[in-house]
């Protein structure tokens, strides 16, 4: 390696080691009042006015066409979707075997397929995102290459399947959902619902494989970072996109 890429490497490492603690600090944040008034406010409409509107919506994201059902994480409102997405298909997934744990739309697994990966599980507990998830393989023509499957994390999975590439959007916030629809926001006290996530994920995972991760900075990040270090994965940060109200982190999960 020249001195001249060694030079650059550092300089890298250096600036991601800053903007990440720039959003370690973040987490501070949420605590606030007007902060924690604006989060409830954007969730109350998004839930009433978004998500359990029963209708039927077309849009396009990230170069794929998507139909969402209601109840389904919409990806042209909440931009997660099309943060992630683009990261996922600038990756080099040929000839991988990978899983979407909580799939939604199907957007970000159908960005594993456009990536070049061989075999997609689309996972996720709300049928209607299963259902959804499906259609969108099939109207963008991938549909050879993503199983859609209404399940409970990893559930209904054979059991000897494993993944080159495990990816993830997790709920960021702890508390009761509303409702089905509610359960793309909320994963329940302590986050109940997604707390096994990394462990199963350890279990699937391929001896080299890696896991792509997204949280919010209002998440608690303390405690996932727990149950993360638990499940025997180490967590490298690796990009993120601030907005008025929160930033998006992804992470890359490797076992220890």
């Amino acid at each position: 390696m020249s001195d001249l890429t060694r030079a650059a490497n550092f300089a890298k490492a250096k600036a991601i080691q800053s903007q990440k603690f720039s959003l370690e600090k973040s987490r501070s944040v949420h605590f606030s009042l007007p902060r924690r008034i604006l989060r409830k406010l954007v969730h109350f409409f998004s839930y009433h006015f978004i998500l359990k509107l029963p209708r039927t919506t077309v849009t396009r994201v990230a170069g794929l066409k998507l139909t969402i059902r209601p109840t389904v994480f919409h990806p042209r409102i909440f931009l997660t979707s099309k943060f992630f997405a683009t990261f996922i298909q600038g990756l080099d997934l040929s000839d991988k075997r990978v899983a979407d744990v909580g799939t939604g739309s199907g957007i970000l697994a159908l960005s594993a397929a456009k990536a070049g990966a061989q075999r997609v599980f689309a996972l996720d507990i709300n049928p209607a995102a299963a259902e959804t998830a499906a259609f969108n393989a099939a109207q963008n023509s991938l549909a050879d290459r993503v199983v859609a499957l209404e399940s409970n994390l990893f559930s209904a999975v054979p059991s000897d399947e494993k993944f080159d590439v495990i990816i993830s959007s997790p709920p960021s916030f702890s508390g009761e959902p509303y409702g089905i629809a509610d359960r793309a926001w909320h994963a329940g006290p302590n986050y109940r619902d997604i707390a096994m996530l990394f462990e199963e994920a350890r279990e699937r995972i391929a001896p080299d494989g890696v896991m792509y991760l997204l949280l919010s900075s209002d998440s608690d990040l303390e405690l996932l970072g727990k149950l993360i270090n638990r499940a025997g994965f180490s967590a490298i940060y690796l990009s993120a996109k601030s907005i008025f109200v929160e930033s998006f982190i992804i992470y890359e999960l490797r076992q220890r």
